[in-house]
């Protein structure tokens, strides 16, 4: 490993060392030392990041374009140093954290372009009538502008996508936007690598260095520090329900309150059709538990919920999942934490009334083997529990009695960020029946695949009602979210050259 760990704070262009310390808990390699966080820490980071907003606010977007495409270059410089640490922090494999480093670098370059097209300013103009009667119309200009620093929370499960340079930070910069991160304590190190990389690009654009700022460690006096801060103008999180509910709270109860956009979680149902069932339940039953299982379950998007019709389909269904999830091998988990949380939601739905195991597992320290219950439609719908995530490879079926109970445990669900349906030609009908459902509880809907993969494109939505996310008009995903961190002003009368120079 070339990079040098200073285990310090970036803020504002400054590596900068406190005395109280933490120490790494990587899931193998050497433990490191990092400094923790502060409210006065924050305090200078976010004042920074005003006062770079004097001039990032108002660049132009070929100016950030290149520095947004920047960043992704000096990532991709340190490669092979971002792999290890995250390797070592998280206990990832090497392919994944590739493919994941290549998603982070590619949204950087989508916004980039995205931002020199233009379409997201959404300009409007409205020409003066001076002669209209009975009242003159004045000329007016619309355009979407930056609205100030951002905060941002790093992700436990997506070091690189949804940490330091991830979607959250990618989409405000490129709004204009600066940024100030609360880097993530699972992968202090990786944050700190990426933070290098992003502080490089600044330098060679010229950008103010309180673009961009990354405070490590003191999560919970950090956190409220940031949220709370008078200039900060809205926050991104990524995270638990439990988490990012408190955060929410507390933008709400500001004396100016401020959006978060807090993507929250889901257990993302999918609805197994019976024509579907009867051609190909196999194969789904092998691909349920190949996207149940991914990445150790640790997937905002995976799918831990399959509701079926009872009958011979579904019995098949349920041993096909059971043998392909008993030949899963134990996997590493990001944290003792998510590890711990993990076994205690396998005991709660296993001591649970009308829950039945299919499947159970030993799985220690951070080790994660697969879960499997079963319950009854009805039961389901007198146990709003059973609708709880549990972050992990488990699995739940809701065998339903029939069509009409399978639309009632639709109707039933909380938010959600995807649905699924799994339907044949002979499904169609039933089908036409889910789909206004299940697109007021989801912001994705799929048919005939399963959701684990999120795409990073135009047309994606990664959010969806309460709790899935905090904001369900937005997005964590793609180029439409680069809306959460505009709004749009109105010029009326001012002389052109006093317009923004997206408006000249």
């Amino acid at each position: 490993m070339s990079y040098e760990y200073t285990g310090k704070h970036l803020v504002a262009g400054e590596w900068v060392a406190t005395e109280k310390q933490f120490s790494s808990a990587p899931a193998h390699g050497p433990v490191r030392q990092f400094s923790v966080g502060s409210a006065d820490l924050v305090d200078r980071a976010v004042k920074a990041a005003e006062a770079a907003f004097e001039t990032y606010g108002y660049s132009s977007r070929e100016q950030r374009a290149a520095f947004l495409e920047a960043i992704a270059e000096e990532i991709d410089a340190r490669g092979d140093d971002i792999t290890e640490i995250a390797m070592q922090e998280t206990g990832l494999p090497q392919a994944r954290l590739v493919g994941e480093r290549g998603r982070t670098t590619g949204q950087l370059k989508l916004f980039a372009s995205h931002i020199r097209k233009g379409e997201y300013l959404d300009k409007r103009h409205d020409a003066a009538l001076p002669d209209r009667q009975p009242l003159p119309r004045p000329e007016i200009f619309l355009v979407q502008r930056p609205i100030g620093p951002v905060g941002v929370f790093g992700a436990s499960n997506f070091p690189l996508a949804f940490s330091a340079a991830g979607g959250d930070t990618a989409s405000a910069l490129a709004a204009g936007c600066p940024v100030v991160v609360k880097g993530h304590d699972a992968h202090p190190g990786t944050g700190e690598i990426v933070a290098a990389a992003i502080d490089a690009a600044i330098k060679r654009t010229g950008m103010h260095p309180g673009v961009f700022s990354l405070i490590q460690g003191g999560s919970f006096e950090v956190g409220t520090a940031l949220v709370k801060h008078p200039l900060i103008r809205a926050v991104g999180f990524t995270g638990s329900l439990r988490g990012g509910k408190a955060l929410f709270d507390l933008c709400a109860q500001r004396p100016e309150p401020i959006p978060f956009f807090g993507e929250l979680g889901s257990v993302n149902p999918m609805f197994m059709l019976p024509e579907a069932m009867s051609n190909r339940g196999e194969a789904l039953a092998k691909g349920w538990v190949g996207s149940l299982t991914m990445g150790a379950g640790q997937f905002c998007t995976n799918p831990g919920i399959v509701v079926t019709l009872a009958g011979a389909d579904s019995d098949a269904f349920v041993e096909t999942a059971k043998l392909a999830l008993a030949d899963v091998q134990p996997q590493t988990m990001l944290t003792e934490g998510i590890a711990n949380a993990y076994r205690d939601g396998a005991k709660k739905f296993a001591a649970a009334d009308g829950v039945k195991t299919l499947l159970t597992s030993t799985c220690d320290l951070r080790n994660a083997t697969p879960y499997l219950f079963a319950t009854t439609g009805q039961e389901w719908l007198s146990n709003h529990a059973l609708g709880e995530e549990v972050f992990g490879p488990l699995g739940m079926i809701v065998t339903v009695s029939d069509f009409d109970e399978m639309v009632s445990v639709a109707r039933s669900l909380e938010g959600q960020l995807t649905c699924t349906l799994h339907l044949d030609a002979g499904d169609a009908e039933l089908g036409k029946k889910l789909v206004p459902i299940l697109e007021r509880k989801a912001g994705r809907l799929l048919a005939n695949g399963f959701p684990t993969g999120v795409e990073v494109c135009d047309a994606m939505v990664h959010g969806g009602p309460y709790p899935a996310s905090t904001n369900f008009g937005a997005t964590s995903v793609g180029t439409m979210a680069i809306r959460r961190f505009l709004r749009p002003v109105s010029y009326q009368n001012l002389p052109h050259g006093l317009l923004p120079e997206d408006l000249q």
